[in-house]
């Protein structure tokens, strides 16, 4: 069974008696360690690690990454400004973004000295129009892909992420119109791990280089998996950034152009960081033929995961009660929702994943690990009326800090008007 990764149950009894639950609970120490491990990734010419901010954009854990000497990847202007006001530097935000923002809100943030990477011919082309002469990069779709399921690949035909790579003439047309300057080429083909298929990536965006001479930084991205699950592995930073690093000297070697590199990680930094406190508020089952269900006093208002990707979170139970007896138990979640399913199998969202736990009782409580990336910022918020959890932040001295506080009904309405 499933162990704490930094929690204990007293601490998490002392969160329960100050915060509350559900509250997500991140570690420190686990936070800066998974910095300095990613700014090791292997390069030959210069290196910038970019937190991925989508991945959760707490104020207190953007500045802990900030002071580790991490800068940013943001994913709309909305994270721009959510960043710049949680006190990070303009300079140190790259934004690619789906939907680019309205003109006076982007000429804003580009004067402010965030770096902008165009994802489409069209968001190329208005940049040209607004800073014609101006650097930026491009992001392309290189052809292929990666990820442990359909809706975590961002590369290959099936994705709208970046220009597809054969349209490289329509953007040189684009850039010779404008006197553009590409410094930057960008590629990003999702979460796999497969170190052949990340050197691929390499080999296809280097290839792309060679077609910008300007381009000084080749940003490949992140998406590099972390295993939640005890039997899931981790990708190896080294294993896949060693190889890329050699290409980068050969093509310095060949060519004299000493290329800085880019990553974006987001899940490698945040998954193991964070575990999710909840309390079970019910036990049910479904007759001798049936299920055993726990209840709990959060769900896919705090981590969606489970029900759109049939992820697998950890589970560990804290019965008050010594016990050495177990039971098949199916987590399920607070909302009235037949998919707010905590342990799908893992082959399909929609069907039960019963685990093997000690016996508990209403009122025991309930830890989901690896709640650190795409939980807090990914969920189905305010769904039934429920209000976003805590969020607190376990100091390297022990010390538990409260870093966002629980929404109330107040906050939940306050944009509402009612009709006379």
């Amino acid at each position: 069974m499933e162990k704490l990764k930094f929690l204990t149950p007293s601490l998490t009894e002392q969160l329960r008696e100050t915060a509350g639950t559900p509250s997500y609970v991140y570690d420190e120490r686990t936070l800066k360690s998974q910095a300095s491990k990613a700014l090791a990734f292997p390069n030959a010419f210069g290196l910038t690690v970019r937190y991925a901010m989508k991945a959760s954009p707490n104020a207190a854990i953007l500045r802990t990454f900030d002071a580790c000497g991490l800068h940013f990847d943001t994913s709309s202007g909305w994270e721009c400004d959510r960043a710049i006001k949680a006190g990070i530097a303009p300079a140190k935000l790259s934004l690619s973004t789906q939907e680019m923002p309205v003109k006076e809100h982007f000429v804003r943030l580009y004067q402010s000295g965030i770096q902008f990477n165009a994802c489409s011919l069209s968001q190329l082309e208005t940049f040209g129009t607004l800073f014609p002469g101006g650097k930026l990069g491009v992001r392309f779709n290189p052809g292929l892909g990666s990820g442990g399921t359909s809706k975590t690949n961002v590369g290959g035909p099936s994705s709208s992420f970046g220009i597809w790579h054969e349209f490289i003439p329509a953007v040189k047309e684009i850039v010779a119109k404008h006197r553009l300057q590409v410094i930057r080429i960008h590629t990003h083909i999702g979460s796999g791990s497969d170190p052949v298929v990340w050197q691929k990536a390499a080999d296809l965006s280097l290839n792309m280089v060679r077609q910008f001479p300007e381009a000084t930084i080749l940003n490949l991205g992140g998406g590099y998996k972390v295993g939640r699950m005890d039997y899931e592995k981790t990708t190896d930073l080294e294993v896949i950034g060693r190889p890329i690093m050699e290409k980068f000297q050969a093509l310095q070697a060949e060519t004299g152009r000493a290329l800085k590199l880019e990553v974006e990680p987001g899940t490698y930094l945040l998954a193991n960081s964070c575990s999710l406190v909840t309390t079970i508020q019910d036990v049910v089952h479904t007759g001798r033929d049936g299920y055993h269900f726990l209840k709990l006093d959060a769900g896919m208002t705090e981590i969606l995961r489970p029900a759109l990707y049939a992820a697998q979170h950890p589970v560990v139970v804290l019965p008050r009660k010594e016990t050495s007896e177990t039971m098949p138990y199916v987590v399920v979640g607070h909302c009235c929702e037949s998919g707010d399913l905590l342990t799908p199998s893992p082959k399909d969202s929609g069907e039960l994943g019963p685990r093997e736990l000690p016996k508990v009782e209403i009122g025991d409580l309930c830890v989901i690990e690896g709640a650190g990336a795409y939980c807090s910022a990914l969920s189905a918020k305010n769904y039934n009326s429920f209000p976003e959890a805590a969020e607190v932040l376990l100091r390297e001295n022990g010390e538990l800090v409260l870093i966002r506080k629980r929404q109330t009904l107040e906050q939940i309405v306050e944009n509402e008007i009612p009709l006379a």
